[in-house]
């Protein structure tokens, strides 16, 4: 068995688990200005939780504000935060569900995951890099290409912006006391 099979399956690690927001970032960047710029930015405010079953099987979500967006540029996130976009008014919540796991190799694996932005949800693969860290806390590393308008985040004036953006995270998360 591979490490994250051992993990997965691994009586002792059954159990809830909860983010650790100051030991985890959640981060996107686009192409912007027709690919002459990079736009980064992060989300400064979020939640979640998971739960190992023992068995091999995975559940798990990660709840994001909308609003709390930051690209370092207000008038760009006061865009952003806009219905030309996110629409955090109508829709405060971005979540990511995960109800499945399939390692591939080594520490990778492949998140059976759904995404709901704007009140849209869609299946999305994650590939992920799932470790165990010396303190006990699991670390998932992951990264997805997003197609915009899946999520009618289509806004493009004269084509200005990418059409897919990319979507990180680095999730950290503790055993939940018992």
């Amino acid at each position: 068995m591979t490490t994250l099979e051992t993990l997965l399956n691994d009586p002792d690690m059954a159990g809830v688990w909860n983010l650790v927001p100051d030991r985890s970032a959640i981060t996107f960047k686009i192409a912007n200005m027709w690919g002459l710029l990079r736009v980064k930015g992060r989300f400064t405010e979020f939640g979640g939780d998971g739960q190992l079953t023992g068995k091999g099987a995975v559940f798990g979500r990660l709840d994001i504000r909308a609003a709390s967006l930051d690209t370092g540029i207000g008038r760009r996130d006061k865009h952003l935060r806009s219905a030309d976009f996110f629409d955090v008014e109508r829709f405060g919540e971005i979540s990511v569900v995960v109800t499945g796991v399939q390692p591939t190799k080594g520490k990778a694996a492949e998140l059976r995951a759904a995404f709901t932005i704007k009140g849209i949800t869609a299946p999305l693969p994650l590939p992920a890099t799932i470790t165990e860290l010396d303190d006990g806390s699991i670390r998932i590393a992951a990264e997805a290409k997003i197609d915009r308008t899946q999520f009618d985040l289509g806004w493009n004036r004269l084509g200005m912006i990418g059409s897919t953006a990319t979507a990180a995270a680095e999730a950290v998360f503790a055993r939940a006391a018992q």
